[in-house]
């Protein structure tokens, strides 16, 4: 099946992948358009009921996460084709940005189980964010990022830089691990976030842990010296980042904040509950 996001595009588009998939023997596949990714749901659904085992999804990492959040814990397989703009689950896989590259990675490429993290019931396969990642999520919005691409994740975060910070306490694994005021509150399930920062080492998608992380900078000074740190690959000894890791995870802020999944921005939240979902979905990688 393909489960496709129309508003998103690669090389030359739905129908180059329509003709990738006939050049290696797929003339009819089950096809699911839809013009958002909260609507991908419903459709992935469908095409499990008609017996599809291999899933490829078309569009960014919000289409990723809204089919994760269906396909984990089945027997189907996810086939990632990275049409989006950041495409951070395909990039930390190695998933090539080239449909019939990638076409061929979904059809003859490895399968491997990977964890994905549970907060406040929603899935999601690279990151979820509480605070300063989910205001520059929500600030580069979908005509920005067509008009300037990844450069609209940074002017977004530019914007940002001199947000207020709130008051966090974190609780990882049943022992307090992180109490005192945070610009931004992050769990990773890979390494890579957007912008080429490396915000976790060491992070393995297949580790059965997560990655968590509270940032503290919270102005444009701080958040420089702090970037530079991730450029050289030493965030972990910038004096504004506290790193550990776990397998869940319970956040109180002081005041209600912003938060996203993958690359989506929901509604202002005060506590989140998150957790690791160990293997809970196949994905075909190279």
């Amino acid at each position: 099946a393909v489960i496709a996001h129309s508003g998103k595009s690669l090389d030359g588009g739905l129908p180059a992948l329509r003709k990738a998939l006939e050049n290696n023997g797929i003339s009819d596949p089950l096809w699911h358009e839809v013009s958002k990714s909260h609507l991908a749901p419903k459709q992935v659904r469908r095409a499990l009921e008609q017996g599809a085992d291999l899933i490829f999804v078309w569009g960014g990492d919000g289409m990723v996460q809204r089919c994760v959040d269906v396909v984990a814990g089945t027997a189907a397989t996810m086939a990632i084709l990275p049409a989006g703009t950041a495409n951070l689950f395909a990039s930390n896989l190695g998933i090539p940005k080239h449909i019939d590259a990638a076409v061929e990675v979904g059809l003859n490429g490895a399968r491997r189980k990977l964890d994905v993290g549970r907060l406040n019931g929603e899935m999601f396969a690279v990151m979820a964010g509480v605070g300063f990642d989910a205001r520059v999520i929500r600030d580069a919005t979908p005509g920005m990022k067509h008009a300037l691409g990844r450069s609209a994740y940074v002017w977004a975060g530019a914007k940002n830089l001199s947000s207020k910070p709130f008051d966090a306490k974190v609780v990882v694994d049943g022992e307090e691990w992180y109490e005192g005021p945070a610009s931004l509150v992050l769990f990773g399930n890979v390494g890579n976030a957007f912008a080429g920062v490396k915000a976790f080492a060491d992070a393995q998608p297949d580790d059965g842990l997560l990655e968590f992380g509270v940032g503290s900078a919270h102005n444009a000074l701080q958040w420089g010296r702090t970037l530079a740190r991730s450029a050289t690959g030493g965030i972990q000894k910038s004096r504004f980042v506290h790193l550990t890791k776990g397998r869940k995870a319970e956040v109180r802020l002081s005041r209600k904040v912003l938060y996203e999944l993958d690359g989506g921005d929901r509604e202002k939240r005060k506590t989140f509950r998150v957790a690791v979902q160990p293997s809970a979905v196949t994905v075909c990688v190279p």
